[in-house]
């Protein structure tokens, strides 16, 4: 069955074409390249042993999209491509209003039109907010959202939950991830962050390479064991092979119209100095960092619940905090031999 995987190219749809790939899946990317590189395409076939197919194209270009479904015979989709940084959204609302909505509605219509039936969406554990009690479960109510990136999660799950009411003979699923860290134990592909990185490991791998002068961490006289916020990281190949068992739970589903979400996470929380202090152990490497002030919008915790994800998907992870820390950091110096 082919696949499309828009944003293929991205941190967590290049581990997924990896791992469709070792599952008997035939990924196909379409990626703009806007927050990506194309050298990953060479990491990928590496990992792979064969070059993969990829349409240069945005995800919002309806012709070009159009032609990609009269090319290819799509068996099933899983939805990447989509703005992601939380400082931009709030100065630039429009562009993730336009882009994050914009392209999962394109993609929906085409769907139905050419009959393809499998959708996995990329959703986030942003729906939540900073929810009442812990571990989160997909019960957890959502909450009003703190950024417009959250918003268009939340607005694109809506979407996709009423497009499957209206019984349009197709099946999806909405994956909410937790946080996701690491790389590629080749360290072939891993994650690229453009100028100043938005998320923590890279933050804590660039001023662990000398690339950053010293990492801040915002905050510590949270309600937490040590003062610093709380979150759940998850792997990034765990993360990818999750996506392979949604796929795989929707060819099984006997209903015509079928829509469900999951939570992608470890159902562990730890605190921003445990992950500091576990990369300084793992890859004794010594970080240089100070506690700044809070930072406005951020959650003070929030970690998973994934009974359902392990009963109902039959996937769990299997990759420990260690494991990433060393995954990323090993990336992290192979970029460096690039450059």
């Amino acid at each position: 069955m082919k696949i499309l995987v828009t944003g293929g190219a991205g941190f967590i749809g290049s581990h997924t074409v990896v791992e469709l790939q070792k599952s008997g899946f035939e990924p196909i990317i379409i990626d703009n390249f806007s927050n990506s590189e194309e050298k990953v395409l060479e990491g990928l076939e590496k990992i792979i042993g064969k070059p993969v197919v990829c349409y240069k194209a945005d995800c919002n270009d309806e012709t070009a999209l159009r032609a990609l479904f009269e090319k290819e015979k799509i068996g099933g989709v899983i939805h990447f491509a989509a703005n992601k940084a939380v400082g931009e959204s709030v100065e630039n609302p429009l562009l993730y209003y336009g882009n994050n909505i914009g392209t999962t509605v394109l993609l929906l219509k085409l769907m139905k039109e050419y009959g393809v039936h499998n959708f996995v969406f990329s959703s986030s554990c942003t729906v939540y907010g900073q929810p009442d009690h812990l571990p989160v479960t997909e019960a957890t109510p959502r909450q009003e959202a703190a950024s417009p990136y959250g918003n268009t999660k939340k607005i694109c799950e809506d979407i996709i939950r009423d497009f499957i009411f209206s019984k349009p003979a197709m099946k999806a699923i909405a994956l909410r991830y937790f946080n996701p860290v690491g790389a590629h134990e080749s360290a072939e592909i891993g994650e690229l962050p453009r100028g100043v990185p938005s998320n923590l490991v890279p933050y804590i791998t660039q001023t662990a390479a000398g690339l950053r002068q010293k990492l801040t961490v915002f905050g510590s006289d949270y309600n937490t064991p040590d003062g610093t916020c709380i979150r759940d990281f998850i792997h990034v190949v765990d993360l990818a092979k999750a996506h392979v068992k949604a796929l795989e739970l929707l060819a099984g589903v006997q209903e015509e119209n079928f829509y469900d979400v999951f939570n992608i996470g470890t159902g562990e929380g730890v605190t921003v100095l445990q992950l500091i202090k576990t990369f300084e152990e793992v890859n004794n490497v010594k970080l240089n960092y100070s506690i700044g002030p809070r930072r406005p919008g951020d959650v003070e915790q929030i970690y998973a619940q994934v009974d359902k994800s392990r009963e109902v998907m039959n996937w769990q992870t299997e990759k420990s905090l260690e494991d990433s820390l060393r995954d990323a950091w090993r990336w992290e110096q192979k970029l460096a031999t690039r450059k």
